[in-house]
C-alpha cells in the first residue's frame, strides 16, 4: 500500500486485507519524489478529475518505486482524499490560521468529500474507483474553529478536518460513505480488490 495515512492501514486491516507499506525516500531510494508537487490543483480542474489525477499518479510513483527496489511482484494500492466546496478543491490547512479560514467556510454548510482508489496488479492492469459523499456541518461559532484550530489535528487533512476525530462533533449529517470520508471506502476497495482478481 502507498499511503502514509495511518487511517487507511487501520481501514485495510478492519477487513482484514494484509498489507505492507510501500513509502517513497525510504533508506536507498535515490530517487526523490515531490508528492506536494502532484498534490497541486490545475487550473480549473473538477475535483473528481483532480484526486483520480493525483490518485493515478501517486499510483505510478508507487509502481516505478516498487519496480526500483526489486521487490517481489505485488499489488499495489494507492488513494486519495479531497473536499470541494462547489467546484473548489480544499486541500490540507498550511497552518492553524488557514485551518481557521476553511473551518469557518464549511461551518452550517454542505459539501463533498471524494476518495479515489486505484490499484495496479501485477502485469500492468489497474482498477480504480471514485467514492463521492455529502457531508453537512453543523453551524461552529468562531471560538469552536479557533479552538479546534488551535488543536493541531486539522493540519494535513483535507479540508481542515478527520471525521473520526474531534471535528465530529460538528458533523450534523453524511450521505455515502463514512470510510471513505475517513479516506478508504471499504466496500467500493474491496470490491475493487475483488475485481483486480485478489481474494475476499
Amino acid at each position: 500500500m502507498a499511503s502514509q495515512s495511518p487511517r487507511r492501514r487501520q481501514l485495510l486491516d478492519q477487513i482484514g486485507v494484509r498489507h505492507v507499506l510501500l513509502l517513497p525516500n525510504a533508506d536507498g531510494d535515490a530517487v526523490a519524489e515531490d508528492a506536494e508537487a502532484i498534490e497541486v490543483p490545475r487550473p480549473g480542474e473538477a475535483p473528481a478529475r483532480y484526486v483520480q489525477r493525483v490518485t493515478g499518479l501517486k499510483l505510478d510513483a508507487a509502481v516505478a518505486r516498487h519496480a526500483r527496489r526489486g521487490l517481489a511482484p505485488a499489488p499495489i494500492l494507492c488513494s486519495d482524499t479531497t473536499v470541494a466546496l462547489g467546484r473548489e478543491i480544499l486541500g490540507k490547512p498550511d497552518d492553524a490560521a488557514h485551518a481557521r479560514e476553511m473551518l469557518a467556510r464549511l461551518s452550517g454548510r454542505s459539501h463533498r468529500v471524494l476518495t479515489a482508489v486505484a490499484v495496479q496488479v501485477p502485469g500492468g492492469a489497474r482498477h480504480a474507483v471514485l467514492s463521492v459523499s455529502q457531508v453537512v456541518f453543523a453551524a461552529m461559532t468562531g471560538a469552536q474553529i479557533a479552538a479546534y484550530a488551535a488543536s493541531g489535528d486539522p493540519l494535513g487533512k483535507a479540508g481542515a478536518y478527520g471525521i473520526q476525530g474531534p471535528a465530529a462533533r460538528y458533523v450534523a449529517r453524511i450521505s455515502g460513505s463514512y470510510t471513505g470520508i475517513m479516506g478508504l471506502p471499504l466496500h467500493e476497495t474491496a470490491l475493487l480488490l475483488r475485481e483486480a482478481g485478489l481474494p475476499d
